[in-house]
């Protein structure tokens, strides 16, 4: 099994250089308060920054699959929490595997929804 495990990995990176990918001008993404049940979505461009709650969510760059755009999006987010120094979130995130790679913080959730396709839509 641990086999398996580790094969998977090391040709994880073979598998994804296979995929063209496009630069997006933003992306949208749901945040969730889990305490109070309240969400919201938000529609950043690359570069801009929201508040939400104590949270302030960075998009530095969206990317998705060339031939096909509707078929997955590829964020890179900088979460912060303001009652911490360091960021509690800074990585890829990827709509269809929200789990993969996921903000681990107690209260809020942060997820891509998808890539904006044309400057200022989220499509």
């Amino acid at each position: 099994m641990r086999f398996l495990t580790a094969l998977l990995l090391l040709s994880a990176p073979a598998f994804a250089q296979d995929v063209q990918t496009t630069d997006a001008p933003g992306a949208l993404l749901r945040w969730l308060d889990k305490m109070s049940g309240e969400t919201a979505d938000v529609e950043l461009a690359v570069g801009q920054s929201a508040v939400s709650g104590h949270l302030t969510i960075r998009l530095d760059a969206c990317r998705y699959p060339s031939a096909d755009p509707a078929s997955d999006a590829f964020g890179l987010l900088t979460i912060r929490d303001a009652r911490a120094l360091d960021p509690i979130f800074a990585g890829w995130m990827i709509a269809s595997s929200p789990a993969l790679s996921a903000l681990d913080h107690p209260r809020y959730d942060v997820w891509l929804l998808r890539c904006s396709t044309m400057a200022g839509s989220a499509e």
